[in-house]
């Protein structure tokens, strides 16, 4: 369970009414272009890298961590790349722009993997090959 004391769900105005549930409680959606993010401590973003373009620094200035799942960040030496089981340590750096960045979900296995033999024996390269599938380009992808 993650500690909160309210949980909001936020999406564009098409979503919104939708109901989506949380633990043992079903939440509304609410619009996020209307939401007021100045008494908001987290804020996780998982819509998209255009739309965290365009409002993680809004959210981010109004005082909430936006923690983002996508790709959006994750090149900006600004923006933390964080794996909390490889290098926690390295969020502190989250406070330029209020983000923080985490790497696709490959990247992110690897790393956990690989940490406790680099700790052992330090690794000077590593050579992966990973297969996605096209459903994680999205619905034109698929149709394609």
């Amino acid at each position: 369970k993650f500690p909160a004391d309210e949980v909001v769900v936020l999406a564009s105005r098409r979503s919104v009414g939708v109901e989506v549930s949380y633990g043992d409680r079903t939440l509304k959606v609410k619009a996020l272009e209307h939401y007021d993010f100045s008494d908001v401590d987290i804020c996780l973003m998982s819509a998209g890298g255009s739309v965290s373009k365009e409002w993680s620094p809004r959210i981010g200035a109004a005082g909430a961590v936006v923690i983002d799942n996508s790709s959006a960040w994750r090149m900006d030496p600004d923006v933390p790349l964080i794996v909390p089981e490889v290098n926690a340590d390295a969020a502190a750096g989250f406070t330029k722009k209020n983000i923080i960045a985490n790497p696709n979900c490959s990247t992110a296995q690897l790393v956990v993997a690989l940490k406790p033999l680099h700790d052992k024996a330090t690794i000077t390269r590593v050579v992966v090959a990973t297969y996605q599938s096209v459903s994680g380009a999205g619905k034109d992808a698929m149709d394609e």
